[in-house]
């Protein structure tokens, strides 16, 4: 468990940062809203958190990609659509900046992704039919 939250940690803060990094100092100096930029920095952090969490985080390299992607892309759309709404909250509702704004709900959504990420996306337990 304290190397799954080691690589949790380590994956999660290099798919944060690369989001992060796109959203304040790419897409929205090129003039792209702060939501839409969000959106697009999200796929590309999606590919460095499966990858990352795939191989080093919960060692699921056995379990197939048809049953891994798709699940914890649904694990990833819920935490973005809860990463969404909370954004959007925070961006209508408090004087907070954007980027402060972006932290606190990444950082609140990570808790979420790494429980159904551990316990179905990469648990190997294959859907019943």
């Amino acid at each position: 468990m304290k190397r799954e939250l080691f690589w949790f940690g380590v994956i999660g803060v290099s798919a944060m940062l690369a989001h992060f990094l796109l959203v304040a100092c790419l897409l929205v100096p090129a003039g792209l809203p702060p939501l839409l930029a969000n959106v697009i920095a999200f796929l590309l952090a999606f590919q460095i958190s499966y990858w990352g969490h795939r191989h080093k985080t919960f060692e699921a390299g056995h379990v197939p990609h048809r049953q891994a992607l798709p699940r914890f892309f649904m694990v990833s759309c819920l935490s973005f659509a809860l990463n969404e709404a909370m954004y959007f909250l925070l961006l209508h509702f408090t004087a907070l900046d954007y980027r402060i704004a972006l932290l606190i709900v990444l950082g609140s959504v990570a808790v979420f992704t790494f429980v159904l990420s551990k316990l179905w996306a990469f648990s190997g337990q294959a859907q019943p039919t």
